[in-house]
C-alpha cells in the first residue's frame, strides 16, 4: 500500500488466520521517485475537482504507475523473503487514495487488483473502502481491526495512534469494544511546509520544529475548527486542511506550530473516547519525529510509546493491516464496525480478484 504522505510503497508479508494469529515475516519499502510523487500528487489534485470518480488521462496514467510499481514491490518482497507464488495465499492491495469524499458517497483509490492478480498469479483483494462508504460509512479508518489483534494481550483500555499523512486513533476496551476515527492532519501539513520552505521531503528528526517557537495565536486559530468537536465516526481527506494559516511565519516557527497542531488535535480527540486510555501506542512515520512524540506526551497526559514496544515494526503496520484484512475478506469477516466507520452493523469489504 501507499499512503497519502507519498513516502513510498510499503509491502509486508505476514502469516495470519485473519483473527488472532499474526506473525510478521518480512517488510520492505520502495520509495517513490520525485517524478512519481509529483505525478501522484497531481492526480490527487485533479481527482478532488471531480464530483464523482471518472476516467481522465492523468488518473489512468497514475493508476498504471501504481499497479506497475506495486507488482515490482511484491516481487522484490517475495525474493527477499525467499517465498514462491504457491506459498502466498492472498495479496491485500490498498492502492493509492487520490480522494476521500464519504460526504459525497464515494472514496477513490487508484490501482487495479485484477492487474496484480494476473501479473503475479496470486489472488488479490482490493478496493477495501467502497463497500463501507456505499453503506453510508466513513470508509476510514480501517486499521482498527488489526490494531485490536495487535493489542489483544494488553491491559485495557489502550489506544493505537497511527501517524501517517492523516492521523487516526483506535481505542480498544474490554471485550470487543472498539472506537476509532481520524484525529486530524498528522505528517501531511508538516511535510508540505518543510517542502515549501526548505525543499526537503519531511522534518528529519523534528530538527526544524525543534529550532522554532510555536505561534500560539495561529495554533489557536487552526484548532478553532468544527471538525475537532464532531463526535465520531469521522474521517478526513488529506486536502481538508492546509498550511495557509502559517504562511508568513519563519520556517522553524511554522514547523513548530504545525507539529503542535498535530499533537493538540490528538489531545482533543482523547475527549471523544469512552474512557482515557492507559497508554497510547504510536505507529506510522510520525513516531520517528522526537519533537512530535514529546509534544504528544506533554499535551495528552497519557504515556506515549512507539509500537516497537510491542515488538512490532511501526513502518510495516499499515501494510500488514491490509494483508490481515485481505484474509478476513476471503473469509467474509468484517473489517469495519459501527464504532470505527459509523455503519449500522459489522461489515466485510474488498473485491476479490482471482488470477486467470
Amino acid at each position: 500500500m501507499s499512503g497519502t504522505s507519498l513516502d513510498g510503497i510499503d509491502a509486508a508479508l505476514i502469516e495470519t488466520d485473519g483473527v488472532g494469529i499474526v506473525r510478521p515475516i518480512a517488510f520492505r519499502c520502495e520509495q517513490w521517485s520525485d517524478a512519481a510523487r509529483a505525478q501522484l500528487a497531481e492526480a490527487s489534485r485533479q481527482a478532488l475537482t471531480f464530483e464523482r470518480p471518472r476516467a481522465s488521462p492523468a488518473l489512468v496514467e497514475a493508476g498504471t504507475l501504481v499497479d506497475r510499481m506495486h507488482v515490482m514491490a511484491v516481487r522484490k518482497l517475495m525474493a527477499a523473503a525467499d517465498v514462491t507464488t504457491e506459498q502466498i495465499g492472498v495479496i491485500g492491495y490498498h492502492g493509492q487514495t487520490v480522494a476521500h469524499r464519504p460526504d459525497r458517497g464515494w472514496t477513490w483509490q487508484i490501482g487495479d487488483g485484477a492487474v496484480l492478480a494476473d501479473s503475479l498469479k496470486i489472488t488479490t483483494v482490493s478496493d477495501f473502502r467502497s463497500n463501507d462508504v456505499t453503506q453510508r460509512g466513513q470508509g476510514a479508518p480501517l486499521l482498527p481491526v488489526y490494531h485490536r489483534a495487535l493489542t489483544a494481550n494488553l491491559a485495557k483500555p489502550v489506544a493505537v495512534l497511527n501517524l501517517g499523512g492523516v492521523g487516526n486513533i483506535t481505542w480498544i476496551g474490554d471485550g470487543d469494544a472498539i472506537v476509532a476515527f481520524d484525529t486530524g492532519p498528522a505528517n501531511s501539513l508538516i511535510d508540505d511546509w518543510v517542502a515549501a520552505e526548505t525543499g526537503a521531503r519531511f522534518d528529519d528528526g523534528g530538527a526544524l520544529a525543534g529550532a522554532g517557537r510555536i505561534d500560539e495565536g495561529v495554533l489557536a486559530a487552526m484548532l478553532d475548527n468544527a471538525f475537532f468537536d464532531e463526535p465520531p465516526p469521522k474521517s478526513l481527506d488529506r486536502s481538508d486542511f492546509s498550511i495557509q494559516p502559517v504562511r508568513g511565519l519563519a520556517a522553524a516557527d511554522g514547523a513548530a506550530t504545525l507539529t503542535a497542531f498535530t499533537a493538540e488535535s490528538v489531545a482533543l480527540a482523547l475527549r471523544l473516547l469512552p474512557a482515557l486510555p492507559t497508554r497510547i501506542i504510536v505507529a506510522g512515520g510520525g513516531r520517528h519525529n522526537p519533537i512530535l512524540m514529546r509534544m504528544l506526551s506533554a499535551r495528552c497526559g497519557v504515556y506515549v510509546e512507539p509500537i516497537e514496544a510491542l515488538g512490532a515494526n511501526g513502518d510495516a503496520t499499515e501494510a500488514e493491516g491490509f494483508a490481515y484484512m485481505a484474509v478476513r475478506a476471503l473469509k467474509g469477516l468484517p473489517i469495519s464496525f459501527p464504532g470505527t466507520t459509523g455503519i449500522a452493523e459489522p461489515l466485510t469489504g474488498g473485491v476479490v480478484h482471482h488470477s486467470e
